[in-house]
């Protein structure tokens, strides 16, 4: 396979600039609607549309490089607003439109995000403007940002070239976190890291000048975003998109879209191929043509040989091949990619021992008769990134087969955390007792053989159930609001692996108040329900625990990841609980 031209230095505005004058015709993205029609976009056409917006932007900000909301369906809207934001030099800031059928929930948080990005300017489309326009209104008051419907601009405005180079010190993305926090906070995304993680992951991939790509990720976060939009202009491919919410109702409508436009690569979450084979028939099955399939990624949740083993299984007759699947492994503040396997290499998995992994912090081969747990590796590291296992207590370098948290050093580490230089410090900014460093503290706890990178759970609070990202801290919140005969402040929120092939799995796990045994019940029966109603999330285990048992640093804040290990070794001091499996 042939390798892409170089990025060289051209930061992304400059680049689709350069793309629409040397191939103006050239169909840079394909949008499939949810009646599986299509809309072609051009280098031009993209190119001419992002200049309306830039000018729209300098309108409302007087020029000023104010961070600007992107709330957008996903489409050719979107790309133009973001490429609007790269021409006019402004930091773009893309986040998920509100749901018409959850405002109580989605409204809140992108008011956090506003105020937390200082946003003086919101693009969006003349549907959702009055809605946002009221809102913002009653929200914010003489602090709402200017809201400018882009499908309403004049084209004629079109005449904003892009700079000639990127201001200094302006990112060019915020990218907030995309769980459900009731503090999100904005990773900073400057054109050099995206530059070199986009050449990253054409490295890792093996793109060649006859790949093209087909996804249906968010194109608000980086799997979707860096990966599914600016890399393959980057590498100057053409990738065919679909909306999530298409996918969700209609898995296979996916795969249709790949067997039709002949894609190679594709990819996503772990829960989507599983879902795929959940929902597939065999009439669907048999239309399709998965041949051209070189690649198909699997990440952002932990990765199970059963899901690609069944859809490798199902879909082969199709003309998938189970060596086109390749785990990989990244996180936002690292641009996007950091490990992965070899094209057309297939995977590696391991079986270790479940109780050494999970409460020894070792990763021992699997005992017979003795329950076991069956790992997949991410890969490795491409030529400039350093990966370290470290104690996260101590900060000591672990050996091989050591678990701990996985620490990164690449040029795609961004530089830290919008406005919040305390967290940028903590997580950025590790070092050795040594002296190595700095490295990013990824929060992932890992350990590699072989050279090769398996990930074995979570230090940090993050969980992931079904694609979803949920953060403790909004279960906690539901649950200390509604829920009577529970210590505030004393909760512990984690996951843990399901079945063979399945998501993982909430656990909630409480103090009790008082010492009355009739209320214990009641109390379990309520977290389960209010979790249940408020987050659209069923747990799998609720436990209450007898009061001051739950484990707290010497500052008082709960260890979460201490509490999983007591759940998982047996050593709570329970009072009372309810058990999905068991049934009680």
């Amino acid at each position: 396979m042939s390798a892409v031209p170089e990025l060289g230095e051209l930061d992304f505005a400059r680049l689709l600039h350069e793309r629409a004058r040397q191939a103006p015709d050239v169909v840079a993205h394909r949008f499939v609607h949810d009646d599986e029609s299509a809309e072609e976009l051009t280098h031009a056409a993209l190119d001419a549309r992002a200049r309306t917006v830039a000018a729209g932007i300098a309108a409302a900000t007087g020029g000023r490089p104010d961070p600007v909301l992107l709330l957008f369906a996903p489409g050719p809207d979107y790309l133009a607003a973001l490429f609007g934001c790269f021409y006019a030099g402004v930091p773009a800031v893309p986040a998920f439109p509100p749901d018409p059928t959850r405002l109580a929930r989605t409204l809140p948080r992108l008011a956090a995000i506003i105020e937390d990005a200082g946003a003086s300017t919101v693009l969006t489309t003349s549907d959702i403007a009055p809605l946002l326009a009221e809102w913002l209104t009653s929200t914010l008051g003489g602090r709402a940002p200017h809201l400018i419907a882009t499908d309403t601009l004049d084209p004629a405005d079109a005449t904003v070239d892009p700079p000639p180079a990127p201001r200094a010190g302006v990112p060019a993305l915020l990218q907030y976190t995309s769980g459900s926090t009731a503090l999100p906070r904005g990773v900073l995304l400057d054109h050099d890291r995206l530059r070199a993680n986009c050449a990253e992951i054409a490295r890792g991939f093996g793109i060649h000048p006859g790949s093209s790509g087909g996804l249906w990720l968010p194109p608000y976060h980086d799997m979707g975003l860096v990966g599914g939009i600016l890399t393959p202009l980057a590498t100057g491919i053409p990738v065919t998109l679909m909306s999530p919410v298409t996918f969700l109702r209609r898995p296979l409508s996916w795969l249709r879209m790949v067997s039709r436009y002949r894609a190679t690569i594709i990819g996503a979450p772990n829960f989507a191929y599983d879902l795929c084979v959940r929902r597939a028939t065999d009439a669907e099955v048999e239309g399709l043509d998965l041949s051209g399939v070189e690649l198909a990624f699997t990440g952002a949740e932990p990765v199970r040989a059963e899901t690609m083993e069944r859809f490798a299984a199902l879909f082969g007759p199709a003309g998938f091949r189970a060596a086109a699947f390749l785990p990989c492994y990244g996180l936002a503040e690292a641009t996007l990619y950091v490990t992965g396997g070899k094209p057309l290499g297939g995977w590696q998995s391991v079986s270790v021992d479940r109780e050494a992994l999970e409460v020894h912090g070792t990763a021992r081969p699997a005992r017979p008769g003795h329950p076991s747990r069956d790992l997949v590796g991410c890969g490795r590291p491409g030529p400039g990134t350093r990966l370290l296992i470290a104690d996260p207590a101590t900060r000591e370098p672990l050996a091989d087969g050591a678990v701990g948290e996985i620490w990164v050093d690449s040029p795609s580490v961004t530089d830290g955390y919008w406005r919040r230089p305390e967290e940028t410090a903590g997580t950025f900014g590790a070092r050795t007792p040594a002296g190595a460093g700095p490295y990013l503290r990824t929060g992932d706890l890992g350990f590699v053989l072989d050279d090769e990178l398996f990930v074995a759970g979570r230090l940090k609070d993050l969980i992931v159930i079904n694609g979803r990202n949920l953060h403790p801290v909004d279960v906690e919140r539901v649950c200390e609001a509604a829920v009577p005969g529970i210590r505030r402040n004393c909760g512990a929120v984690f996951a843990v692996d399901g079945a063979p092939g399945g998501t993982e799995r909430l656990v909630v796990v409480y103090e009790a108040d008082v010492a009355d045994e009739a209320r214990y019940a009641a109390a379990v029966d309520g977290i389960r329900r209010t979790v249940s109603m408020e987050l659209n999330v069923r747990p799998h285990a609720v436990v209450l625990v007898r009061p001051r048992t739950i484990p707290k640093t010497s500052s008082g804040k709960v260890q979460r990841w201490l509490a999983h290990r007591h759940y998982l070794a047996g050593e709570l001091d329970v009072l009372a609980r309810t058990d999905e499996r068991a049934g009680r």
